[in-house]
């Protein structure tokens, strides 16, 4: 875990085995993401909860959640001078204990991490929810191969763990419609199972499966 921890607040939530593309071209960003893709070291992703992703001149300060997850770039390519497209894949959580703004805007933090998720089989009355994800990927993957779009990358990567109750989980909270508060809320807790549970809830109210 790097100390301090360079962070990257998004508009959004990335979780544990989750797949984030982003493209940098704000100037706090640019020398980070260089440095982190040559030395092999992550960022932490947060979640903002007030200001924006984009740092501008009279904006109100960027707050973010307590709790991260680390991303680790997996495909690096600079499009031009001042634009880059990366790839990056979510590992660990960790919660930050103090953060702070650097020049040019850049936001550091003294972390700890938080344990992965406890691999867990799912119980029968969930698998519904592996079923059901695992019926979504497979139509993806179709229409990828119909429109023989190989270069069209799938919001997912293998190795697929439909018998595991975080995996599953975490998959569904980056796929439902739902708000960055609520996703935020499902990735902190501790409890795959309560997290599946949640999300089962969640694809039977949207009658996606129940």
């Amino acid at each position: 875990m790097p100390s301090p921890l360079p962070l990257f607040p998004l508009g959004t939530v990335l979780f544990p085995g989750g797949f984030m593309p982003l493209r940098i071209f704000e100037v706090r960003y640019l020398d980070l993401i260089n440095k982190c893709f040559k030395s092999g070291a992550p960022f932490g992703v947060v979640s903002l909860t007030r200001g924006t992703e984009v740092l501008r001149a009279g904006a109100e300060t960027e707050r973010f959640a307590a709790v991260g997850t680390l991303a680790t770039i997996r495909s690096f390519e600079s499009l031009q001078a001042g634009l880059l497209q990366i790839e990056c894949v979510g590992t660990q959580r960790f919660r930050i204990h103090r953060s702070a703004q650097q020049q040019y805007g850049l936001w550091t933090a003294e972390v700890e991490s938080i344990d992965d998720d406890v691999a867990l089989a799912i119980p029968d009355d969930l698998r519904h929810a592996a079923t059901a994800l695992k019926r979504l990927i497979d139509t993806l993957e179709e229409r990828r191969s119909m429109q023989a779009m190989d270069d069209m990358r799938l919001p997912i990567y293998a190795p697929y763990r439909f018998d595991d109750c975080g995996w599953v989980a975490n998959r569904w909270c980056e796929f439902l419609p739902i708000q960055t508060e609520a996703r935020q809320r499902l990735m902190e807790l501790d409890s795959p199972l309560m997290r599946l549970e949640l999300v089962s809830d969640l694809l039977g109210r949207s009658g996606i499966a129940g």
